[in-house]
């Protein structure tokens, strides 16, 4: 009987309802051959309405989030989306089933910052999108402008995020991927759950997924 009891409680431990997300994910190296010529991509970049479940590969998804917002110049540590001032206000948090990363550019990292299932959180009113298996929320820390009034900071703050948000769907049409962007999301929970300060706004989110064949 000890020993059925014993099977029973591994059975649940190794199950996933117990398993725990990694609390740091190690990105690849980026791919940069890859994709359609540029425009090609124009020609089919569109905004998607339905998104699959499958779960992104990690070459995918470290490929996304450079691609977003990496570093492509390592020597001085810029990126691939520019700034205003060059403050790199732009943050990226990746939303998957088993938690909330933040998506650290220096390191090609992700980091746990809340665990568990948030997608409906991002989703909103447009449940269709809780489905995605991957949804990136795009926040944009004012206090990294050295200067300005906090009216121009918001107005920098937005140019930064569509910049990145432009990027995102670049290389989703590129590469055969799914995604829009949204304003959708319920605010006051998300920045809970990130713990954003004053200075931090969530602006955008981008649902990702492979394509419906």
């Amino acid at each position: 009987m000890k020993t059925q009891i014993g099977l029973f409680v591994l059975l649940l431990l190794s199950s996933p309802l117990w398993s725990q997300p990694d609390a740091s994910i190690e990105l690849l190296s980026p791919v940069t051959d890859r994709g359609l010529s540029l425009m090609k991509t124009l020609q089919v970049r569109a905004s998607a309405s339905e998104f699959d479940t499958r779960d992104l590969n990690l070459s995918d998804l470290s490929d996304l989030l450079w691609a977003a917002n990496g570093i492509n110049r390592p020597e001085s540590g810029k990126r691939t989306a520019s700034s205003a001032q060059n403050a790199r206000d732009v943050d990226i948090y990746v939303c998957k089933p088993e938690g909330i990363y933040l998506y650290d550019a220096a390191l090609h990292r992700l980091d746990l910052t809340a665990r568990g299932d948030h997608r409906a959180a991002v989703a909103g009113r447009q449940e269709e999108v809780a489905v995605a298996p991957c949804l990136l929320l795009l926040v944009s820390d004012m206090s990294r402008f050295s200067s300005g009034e906090d009216s121009v900071r918001r107005v920098w703050a937005a140019i930064d995020v569509g910049i990145v948000s432009q990027n995102i769907s670049l290389f989703c049409a590129a590469t055969d991927l799914s995604t829009r962007p949204r304003v959708t999301m319920e605010q006051q929970k998300l920045r809970e759950l990130l713990k954003l300060g004053e200075s931090q706004l969530l602006l955008l989110n981008h649902p990702v997924s492979y394509r419906n064949k």
